[in-house]
């Protein structure tokens, strides 16, 4: 009688992981290296976004709507009506406009809304979501110490300010 040869217990227990561990590495690697999605150029948000970045190295003035001097909502301002749409002046006027997206959820052209005074729930600053990749979102924005500039929202400061996102477009 010829003896049916088993596989050995040990393997027989291991022998899906390795199948379970190649689908995991491949999900982390397709998810991983994803690069980020381009805007098309017809694509408002690519219109709002160039606009914005046009505005780059322009100082920070309160109250200033040009590019010899600009605040953060005459930024966002500006960069909307290049594709036709009228906000308001203000940022927390800009603020009530536009549907609520959950940070996870956010995309470029979207408008993050900050509060960098004494209240901590007090609109008083914008800025618009110009990337956002592998969860790290960028923003542009004018600062009041370097003039209109893209920074992180993990950053330090604007973690603790940051209230939350509205888009506009849709």
């Amino acid at each position: 009688m010829e003896k049916k040869k088993s596989i050995p217990l040990v393997l027989k227990k291991h022998r899906i992981g390795p199948i379970i561990l190649l689908i995991i590495l491949s999900v982390f690697f397709i998810q991983g290296c994803k690069s980020k999605k381009k805007l098309a150029k017809e694509s408002p948000a690519f219109t709002v976004i160039q606009t914005a970045k046009s505005y780059r190295g322009t100082p920070y003035r309160y109250g200033g709507t040009t590019r010899s001097g600009i605040d953060c909502s005459a930024l966002v301002y500006h960069s909307f009506y290049s594709v036709g749409i009228s906000l308001p002046r203000r940022s927390e006027d800009q603020s009530k406009l536009g549907e609520k997206v959950p940070l996870a959820q956010v995309k470029p052209g979207d408008v993050l809304f900050f509060a960098t005074g004494r209240k901590k729930s007090e609109v008083t600053h914008s800025g618009i979501v110009t990337e956002v990749e592998k969860g790290n979102v960028r923003f542009i924005h004018s600062s009041t110490s370097l003039g209109v500039t893209e920074d992180y929202l993990d950053n330090d400061y604007w973690s603790k300010a940051f209230l939350f996102a509205k888009r506009i477009l849709e």
